[in-house]
C-alpha cells in the first residue's frame, strides 16, 4: 500500500473563514495544506473540510491523523524514516 509523503512533522495551524476546503491527502501539494492535484495518477483523493463559522484549525501535516485532516498528534510518533519527499 503506497504511504502518503509527509509534507511537514507537524500541524499547519490556520483560521479559516466560511466555506470548503479540500485537504492534501497525498502530501504532493505545492499548496499544503491544501489540495493542488498533485494527487492524480496516485490512490490518494483530497479530503473536504466544510468550516461553517470562522475558527482555529490544527489540520494535518504529516498526513497519517486518524482523524483525517485534523491533527490528532500523530507525528509526534513518526519515525525518521517516513517518506518526506516526492519520489
Amino acid at each position: 500500500m503506497e504511504e502518503p509523503i509527509v509534507a511537514q512533522p507537524f500541524s499547519y495551524k490556520l483560521e479559516l473563514e466560511p466555506g470548503v476546503y479540500l485537504w492534501c491527502a497525498c502530501g504532493r501539494s505545492k499548496s499544503q495544506p491544501f489540495c493542488d492535484r498533485s494527487h492524480q495518477g496516485t490512490p490518494f483523493r483530497p479530503v473536504k473540510v466544510e468550516i461553517t463559522e470562522t475558527r482555529r484549525i490544527a489540520l494535518c501535516g504529516c498526513k497519517r491523523s486518524a482523524e483525517g485532516p485534523v491533527c490528532d498528534g500523530t507525528h509526534k510518533t513518526l519515525s525518521p524514516r517516513e517518506p518526506t519527499e516526492i519520489p
